[in-house]
């Protein structure tokens, strides 16, 4: 991760056919710096400088590397700490400074309406910080600003604010979860804790009202609860327990503000009390139910301490409180309890019909909100004092008053005492109301309006569009909701909602004055561009969600893919003096899900062309000009791949005489196939980040100085990168960053190539990047040029062994080419001949298929025949490492690709092993595939079985098929289990775990 923040990707070590084989790292390095300081923070000793890292909020993914920085840090300088000149208000007066990062996140819309939306400042600054994906985000309303505090890999689970609103910490759920302490006033995260809960992560957090201590709880079936001291250098929570299962999911905890060594956690059914001190943390879970009031109870939402100091309460969803008062001696505050006092349920207090959903104390008040959008003040006794209501305000997720302001008068008080005869207390501070319908809304407790602070998606965001001219970005969600941004100003324009189906796909035409909409129930609607409003009747022609839309190049036309493997098209007329567009037809051209649409333009004139790729790697091309109505007529149908899953498809930039294809596959190569004759060109290695691309876009050409400069934008499961085209395989000229930890699932770039957006889906958020082509180019240059990116991807790098034997081989081959028994003088050659080229890959461990085989040769021979008109016969070390780099598998051949096999072709055995009977794998590798010839076929068996220098005895004949199967009935058992396949037969090493089953089979 960055120090900036944004999570630096390490790309995944490239294996080829031989164990061991890695790359260099693909991404620039960024070093960071760290403030060496002493913070004014909520503890008595001060915080190390470690935790106070200065820039720009991001923590070292390495743990051991954070952890050494740190230790470095605490004997530096602490004089020059900008925790400790922090003011409130401060984090939006510096001036943005140029991220040195190819991508950096400049904006968020949308936001998790599950977590709570805190307000940090109210009044001429209204500052509130709220959840996106793994992103906190300080939000200045009235300013329009945003600061980003970023840190986290997985999607942000729980977060609270201390009672000055100046700590914040978040937590996280997966893989190397964490705990992150942020100062708000600077946006430095000052502590991380690492491993907190390393099996599930964070389910629920808070921070005592004194701000030195942090409860959470884990997200396991059996959950951990521990207390951690933030501020001290201990890597280890102050106490721990686990609760049992029965408990129920723990999601919502709460510190005693009167106490900091009681808090109180609830789940649906259980309300558990806590108390901690050294000597450990103990709870007690009082009963109740039904029965104990005679009573329905309903389940629980939320927990509180009563002001009072003496009782707790409970909401519920029948609309009532639980009062729970402590049955044992209370402790002071001021000295750590010796033992817990158990807490008994005493009183259910009935408040209303409706569920609640949120319960808070303020001083002397305790505000309640429910599921039909109403917040209501009560005094210590339960008596209703105030009600805020909205007629169309949802159910409430979570309230949050503002800070109180210590100049004014009453402010240390959240409620103030009435001038009227009952002398009741009231509100005196403003709140934010966050609901589960993602609309966040401002109360001013003078009057009774509700002003809507933000009103965003609540279901998942699968669409982004970018207009062709014009800074506006167009959103579409699941819940019908289709706004439209001016993302330069970052400025709400124009929505509308459709309440028939979710958008599941949107889609500007070339010259922008029309959107086209795809929708989950098959419909497909054309809107304008800038109202939104229809431009013509809808279309339903698809018999499920669409999945891709696209104009082409002259408006003409407009293409569909839905998931039942279709493509329809619709044609444009003219009506009444306006366009609009008529179904044309439909064809269901794959029988697997169709990952791209392309539309272009024909070579020899400006008719469009229309091509679509599917998962059963068939790549259709659509002759529009013969199509009519209900008939979409083929021109051509290619196989494009013969074992990998093309992705995603994109025309590549005219960058010679000759025009190309583009495409990823799901084995992180991308293939360059003629535009024409749809013939693989090129083969090259893709970007390796963990997983592959699933969409690329080209980013429209911005440097006018050097017309063949071209960059190219994706995104892969998780993350969003930039690579420098040409493709080439060079590792350096890739760059990616995670941007949605839950799925990313869509991508648009801005007219002018300056953005790129990117949709996150379940998370609901669509993510706004600065792309920054020089740090890109700076990258690559450092990374190395010619051949040095290609020889750090070799084990060894250069000077390795590998890189030796390579060359040992490589000049073994010019020999075998001249002849190896000649005596005739030799000439001296760089050079091999194109057909030694499967031998040399062979002997280095990577053994390619005959189709491969061919376009290797072929790639090579073709090379340079656009430009000279010449076949290529020989290709020196050099092109041959290059060759090899973008060739051989990124992973390698691992045992659970051949158990994949094995769980397919073959059956059960009578010890339940997937076993493939020995004539049965004989006739498959003969008859399926790359079939072999029975001569084939014998020579391989009697190489793998024949020679094995334990053997001994004279070599068996290669030639003799009978030969052969006499070996292949001795050597290989009648049931062949694929242990017994890659040991036994191929001769390959297996894990110590395989090879203790095989033991025990045997």
């Amino acid at each position: 991760m960055n120090v900036d923040g944004s999570r630096e990707v390490r790309p995944e070590k490239p294996a080829g056919g031989r164990a061991g084989e890695s790359s260099q790292p693909m991404e620039m390095s960024q070093d960071g710096q760290t403030a060496q300081e002493t913070a004014v923070l909520p503890e008595e000793a001060p915080l190390p400088a470690a935790a106070l890292l200065e820039l720009k909020g991001g923590i070292s993914s390495s743990h051991s590397g954070c952890r050494e920085q740190e230790r470095q840090q605490r004997s530096g300088d602490s004089s020059a700490s900008l925790v400790w000149a922090a003011t409130p208000g401060m984090l939006f007066q510096e001036d943005k400074q140029t991220s040195l990062h190819p991508l950096s996140l400049s904006w968020v819309f949308g936001y998790n309406s599950s977590l709570a939306v805190h307000s940090l400042m109210d009044g001429e600054d209204q500052v509130i910080l709220y959840v996106s994906s793994h992103t906190a985000v300080i939000h200045d309303v009235l300013g329009k600003r945003q600061y980003h505090l970023q840190g986290h890999t997985n999607v942000i689970s729980c977060l609270c604010v201390s009672e000055d609103r100046r700590w914040v910490a978040t937590a996280d759920r997966g893989p190397d979860a964490l705990i992150i302490v942020w100062d708000s006033y600077s946006g430095i995260p000052v502590r991380t804790i690492f491993g907190s809960h390393p099996e599930d992560g964070v389910s629920a957090i808070a921070i005592s009202q004194d701000a030195k201590y942090l409860a959470t709880i884990s997200a396991g079936k059996v959950q951990r609860v521990c207390v951690w001291k933030w501020t001290s250098t201990a890597e280890e929570p102050l106490c721990s327990t686990e609760l049992r299962p029965e408990f129920g999911c723990q999601d919502y905890v709460i510190f005693n503000p009167q106490n900091p060594y009681e808090f109180v956690s609830n789940s649906k059914t259980q309300v558990i009390f806590y108390l901690w001190s050294d000597a450990g943390l103990q709870y007690g879970t009082p009963l109740l139910s039904s029965r104990t009031f005679n009573s329905l109870v309903g389940c629980f939402s939320q927990s509180v301490f009563h002001f009072n100091n003496s009782q707790a309460l409970t909401g519920t969803s029948a609309g009532k409180v639980v009062v729970w008062e402590a049955v044992g001696p209370c402790t002071p505050s001021k000295e750590p309890p010796a033992k817990p006092h158990s807490m008994k349920a005493t009183k259910l207090v009935p408040l209303q019909k409706d569920s609640l959903t949120v319960l808070k104390v303020f001083e002397s008040c305790i505000v309640t909100g429910d599921v039909s959008g109403q917040v209501k003040f009560y005094d210590g006794q339960l008596q209703i004092l105030v009600c805020y209501s909205h007629s169309k305000a949802s159910p409430i997720q979570a309230i949050s008053f503002a800070k109180a302001h210590p100049d004014l008068p009453g402010a240390s008080s959240a409620c103030s005492t009435s001038s009227s005869a009952s002398s009741q207390p009231f509100p005196t501070r403003n709140f934010i109301l966050s609901t589960s319908d993602a609309t966040v809304l401002r109360v001013a407790t003078h009057g009774t309006d509700f002003e809507k602070v933000m009103e965003e998606a609540k279901k998942a965001v699968n669409a982004v569009a970018c207009h062709p001219r014009q800074g506006l970005l167009a959103v579409g969600s699941h819940c019908g909701l289709l706004k439209v941004w001016d993302y330069q100003q970052n400025k709400y324009l124009v929505s509308r909602i459709f309440t028939e189906a979710g958008i599941q796909c949107l889609s500007y035409d070339p010259k922008g004055y029309f959107l086209a909409a795809g929708f989950t129930d098959g419909s497909v609607c054309i809107l304008d561009a800038i109202s939104l409003q229809s431009s013509c009747k809808e279309f339903k022609f698809s018999h499920g969600p669409v999945t891709h839309i696209s104009f082409s190049h002259d408006s003409e036309y407009i293409a569909t893919a839905d998931e039942n493997y279709a493509v329809t098209v619709y044609k444009s007329v003219v009506q009444n003096g306006s366009r609009c567009w008529e179904h044309l037809a439909g064809l269901h051209s794959h029988y697997k899900p169709i990952r791209s649409i392309l539309f272009g333009v024909q070579s020899d004139s400006n008719e469009p062309r229309l091509l679509s790729l599917g998962e059963d790697r068939q790549l259709v091309e659509y002759d529009l000009n013969s199509s009519s109505k209900d008939h979409l007529v083929v021109l051509h149908r290619d196989r494009v791949e013969q074992i990998a899953v093309p992705l995603c498809l994109a025309w590549y930039p005219r960058l010679s005489t000759e025009s190309f294809i583009l495409t990823a596959n799901n084995c992180h190569k991308m293939k360059l196939y003629n535009a024409t004759t749809k013939l693989c060109r090129k083969t090259l290695l893709g970007p390796t980040y963990g997983s592959p691309l699933k969409k690329m876009q080209i980013l429209p050409a911005t440097n006018t100085t050097d017309p063949q400069k071209h960059y190219l934008a994706y995104i892969t499961k998780d993350k969003v990168g930039l690579q420098i085209l040409p493709v080439d395989g060079n590792p350096h000229k890739s760059s990616a960053f995670i941007c949605h930890p839950d799925g990313v699932s869509d991508l648009a770039s801005s007219y002018d190539g300056r953005y790129v957006f990117t949709a996150g889906g379940s998370d609901c958020t669509v993510m706004k990047w600065e792309v920054n082509l020089n740090a890109l180019d700076a990258a690559a240059s450092l990374g190395g040029e010619d051949l040095i990116p290609f020889y750090n991807l070799l084990d060894g790098g250069r000077e390795g062994e590998f890189f030796r034997e390579l060359e040992d081989y490589f000049y073994y081959a010019q020999l075998r080419s001249h002849g190896i028994d000649t005596l005739e003088t030799r000439q001296v050659s760089t050079h091999i001949p194109l057909e030694e080229i499967p031998s040399v890959m062979r002997a280095m461990g990577f053994y390619p298929s005959e189709g491969k085989i061919e376009e290797m040769i072929s790639e090579v021979k073709f090379s340079k025949y656009v430009d000279t008109g010449e076949q290529v016969t020989k290709i020196n070390l050099g092109d041959f490492i290059k060759l090899y780099i973008n060739h051989r598998p990124v992973f390698g051949l691992s045992m659970r690709k051949i158990q994949r096999a094995f769980q397919v072709l073959g059956y059960d055995n009578e010890n339940g092993d997937k076993v493939i009977d020995r004539g049965d794998l004989l006739l498959l590798l003969q008859c399926r595939g790359e079939q072999m010839t029975e001569e084939e076929l014998a020579q391989c068996l009697t190489t793998l079985l024949g020679r094995r220098p334990a053997r001994g005895g004279s070599e068996p004949d290669t030639d003799n098929p009978a030969g052969a199967a006499a070996l292949s009935e001795e050597e290989i058992p009648e049931e062949i289990t694929a242990e017994i396949f890659a040991a036994d037969i191929l001769g390959l090493p297996i894990a110590e775990s395989e090879k203790k089953n095989r033991k025990q089979e045997r």
